[in-house]
């Protein structure tokens, strides 16, 4: 989330009609899998009484963070770049003359995809302290795991993620929020004319509240999973003494949310390290003009595959998805 100290020239930026068309049409198409897939999610989770559960109100809320970014910081991608593409701007233009002195985007769109970005790790660390619960304490579960204490989290996530957000314009004067040619988005930048001071290095906050969550996602998944290894061994020395099982154990549907969870882990993982290596980079005073557009995109092109890792993984979730496009179908054609 970090651009340039000093505008560059690279391959990325100063790209043929041809290749600039292909990038704005793979935005389009970014956003419009963003929309349907976060839509359908929370039509999903919120429109059906079985979803309407703790974990279902976190991943409502997952899919809300996804579906601002497809709202808000794609498109406005888009229409930066489109803009520039009819004006046949070169790439030393300043893209901040496209709005007045008193209103910047850049400062909401910026926020706001950093905002969702930490949102994101947030309620997945929350969704495996919930699933560790159900697993680890499935008889405390419900005394322990309420709408109310969810919804209390959810909200606690929201704000500490845009306050973390913000916190580089809040608590450093020489950072400022600017549309990079290079990763074409709105990125954290040195105001013009100053040199990198200690202030630089609050950015720096981000890859290290992310990886925080992370590991503590993974050790955690780690200690639910060895929990579920240890009672199927119980339950085959039982089975096998003619003992029966009186164990209590993880229902199948909570075994099968760890599992997907996991998944999700794994994906955000994969998709913001390319981030943490970039920001760290910006930070030691490395310029990676092609490696920021990748890494970017990678991170936002996450904001798709939630839904997708939910039909493979969750039965019940595709089931109902199912339903509600068979119902449309059907609406439309009684329709004509």
């Amino acid at each position: 989330m970090v651009d340039e100290l000093q505008k560059t020239n690279c391959s990325i930026c100063c790209c043929t009609f041809t290749s600039k068309m292909l990038t704005v049409t793979f935005m389009i198409l970014l956003t419009i899998a963003i929309l349907l897939g976060n839509l359908v999610t929370l039509v999903v989770f919120l429109g059906s009484k079985r979803f309407c559960t703790p974990q279902g109100y976190l991943k409502a809320s997952l899919a809300v963070a996804d579906l601002a970014v497809g709202v808000l910081v794609v498109p406005f991608s888009v229409y930066v770049e489109i803009f520039l593409m009819l004006k046949e701007t070169s790439t030393e233009w300043e893209v901040d003359n496209l709005f007045s002195d008193y209103f910047q985007p850049c400062m909401v769109i910026g926020t706001v995809y950093a905002g969702c970005t930490l949102v994101s790790i947030s309620t997945i660390f929350l969704l495996t302290i919930e699933r560790s619960i159900a697993i680890l304490k499935p008889l405390h579960r419900e005394a322990v795991i309420t709408r109310k204490r969810t919804l209390s989290l959810i909200g606690i996530s929201w704000f500490a993620s845009f306050f973390l957000a913000a916190s580089p314009l809040i608590f450093s004067e020489g950072i400022v929020l600017q549309y990079s040619p290079c990763s074409r988005m709105c990125n954290f930048a040195l105001v013009a004319g100053r040199l990198p001071q200690n202030g630089w290095k609050i950015l720096l906050l981000f890859p290290a509240f992310d990886f925080t969550l992370l590991g503590g996602t993974v050790a955690i998944n780690i200690l639910s999973f060895s929990s579920i290894r240890q009672y199927s061994k119980q339950r085959k020395l039982l089975a096998k003494s003619d003992r029966g099982c009186r164990l209590s154990p993880p229902s199948f549907s909570d075994i099968k949310a760890a599992k997907t969870i996991a998944t999700l882990t794994l994906a955000f993982t994969a998709s913001f390290s390319p981030i943490a290596v970039f920001v760290v980079g910006n930070v030691l005073g490395c310029q990676w003009c092609d490696f920021s557009f990748f890494a970017f995109w990678i991170l936002t092109s996450n904001s798709c595959w939630n839904v997708i890792i939910y039909s493979v993984r969750d039965q019940k979730f595709r089931q109902r998805a199912l339903e509600l496009l068979t119902a449309s179908k059907l609406a439309a054609s009684t329709d004509r």
